[in-house]
């Protein structure tokens, strides 16, 4: 849980900083970059549980 607000408090700050300097957002668009993440991240664990199938 440390982790995820630490994640969380440093993504916050680089929004933050990224609109005082009137920058264009770091990330791709909200729900498009959403999508993203999540399939990067049921990827990841498809590969966890295929996986086990072929270990001994």
């Amino acid at each position: 849980m440390k982790t995820v607000l630490i994640a969380t408090l440093t993504g916050f700050l680089v929004g933050l900083i990224f609109a005082l300097l009137k920058l264009p957002i770091p990330a791709p668009p909200a729900f498009a970059g959403i999508a993203g993440i999540v399939g990067i991240y049921l990827g990841f664990k498809a590969y966890e549980w295929l996986a086990g199938f072929w270990s001994l």
